[in-house]
């Protein structure tokens, strides 16, 4: 794939197609300043231990779908800004879903596919694409941006997608002539609660009821319910998540995504990343869920159950989590993408954030005009859907 350099620029931008080439320091000089203390970053998927996981597991590569390009910005010599930039052969993966745009692309006798995606592999959460290093965030991103740009246009490929980026940098895509999309998902926001009977006492009588009714019953299985992460994480419990995994995987996409091989590197490499809040009984895990622990948030990843066992997904996914959210003075629970029963148990729709770029001028101006249509059904779908959540209105008083 030919590079995309930058015309009347000192900044140097290269194409690499292995993260391995890229010293990690650097990376992450770009990806989580913030975590220099030792601490959690802000975004775990964008760091370089996740990203060479998913390509060292062959999640992404050769004969996935997933071609790696990543992009570095060099000043004078130093890593200023990069971005994970893969060539896409399907819409796999994304989350924020073009399949009507790829089919009509190709009705009109276009090729979609290859197109160039800026994003994390199978992640549905919002963070940084254009990585930039403090003090350096307008010339990186804007090196980045029409680097990516130029090599869609050298290589005469149909588009370039940046997926679940920050509003700020759809904005400024918006201002480089990219076009701005809106979509939703649902979060939890912990409004400094020092316990779950907290946030429970915010809701109305009814939803406090049934929440707590669920959580009697998922707790009530006959087993116990526990929270691991770190070096409390031991291999047989990547065992039953795998397997949890493999089963919601070929229910909800046919294939999953990821590989055994994934988990191993996650044992490996990201267990104090990982948060699994897992059903035992008899010490056997029947129910998990595997979450990712930032810096100010836990993201609710993946979840798998081995029997029927009412309302445990709710209480695994969900409720524990908030659990988890309050005790370690996290800011908000992300549960993923869809699920409008979510809104009950206290995660409310917000906005997520997409920017797209078209070759063809023609169809870059369709697509616009329905992202115009798009934006304001996806915003009152959020006023609709955040006027049913279950907290109380103002000035109504109710009894626990």
């Amino acid at each position: 794939m030919q590079e995309g350099a930058m015309q009347g620029s000192s900044v140097i931008v290269k194409l690499v197609d292995s993260l391995a080439q890229i010293p990690a320091p650097e990376w992450d000089a770009c990806a989580c300043p913030e975590a220099a203390d030792g601490g959690q970053p802000d975004d775990p998927f964008t760091t370089h231990r996740f990203l060479m996981a998913l390509e060292d597991s062959r999640c992404v590569g050769t004969g996935t779908g997933w071609e790696p390009h990543y992009l570095t910005a060099e000043l004078e010599g130093e890593v200023i800004a990069c971005a994970p930039l893969y060539a896409k052969a399907h819409s796999q993966g994304e989350y924020i879903f073009d399949h009507n745009w790829a089919h009509a692309y190709e009705r009109a006798g276009g090729r979609y596919f290859p197109k160039l995606q800026i994003a994390v592999p199978f992640t549905p959460v919002t963070g940084r694409r254009l990585l930039t290093k403090p003090g350096f965030g307008m010339e990186g991103r804007d090196a980045l941006m029409q680097a990516a740009v130029s090599i869609g246009e050298r290589n005469s490929l149909s588009s370039l997608h940046v997926t679940f980026c920050t509003e700020k940098e759809r904005l400024i895509g918006a201002e480089m002539g990219l076009l701005p999309r809106i979509t939703q998902q649902y979060h939890w926001v912990n409004e400094g609660y020092r316990s779950f009977d907290d946030f429970l006492a915010n809701l109305s009588s009814r939803k406090r009821k049934n929440i707590r009714k669920e959580r009697v019953q998922a707790q009530g299985f006959g087993g116990q319910i526990v929270q691991v992460t770190g070096d409390d994480i031991k291999p047989h419990h990547w065992d039953a998540i795998w397997a949890f995994y493999q089963d919601t995987g070929a229910r909800k996409w046919g294939m999953p995504y990821l590989t055994r091989a994934f988990f191993e590197l996650a044992h490996e490499r990201l267990r104090d990343d990982i948060l699994l809040v897992l059903a035992l009984d008899n010490d056997v895990p029947v129910a998990g869920a595997l979450n990712v622990i930032g810096r100010d948030a836990l993201f609710g990843r993946y979840w798998g159950c081995a029997g029927h066992y009412p309302a445990m997904h709710f209480e695994l996914c969900y409720y524990q989590a908030m659990d988890y959210a309050i005790a370690h003075g996290l800011g908000r629970v992300e549960a993923g993408a869809q699920g409008e029963h979510k809104i009950a148990r206290g995660y409310l729709p917000v906005q997520t954030h997409s920017l797209h770029w078209f070759r063809e001028p023609a169809f870059s101006e369709a697509v616009a005009r329905y992202l115009d249509e798009e934006r304001d059904a996806v915003s009152e779908d959020i006023e609709i859907l955040t006027s049913f959540g279950p907290f109380r209105k103002a000035n109504v008083e109710e009894q626990p």
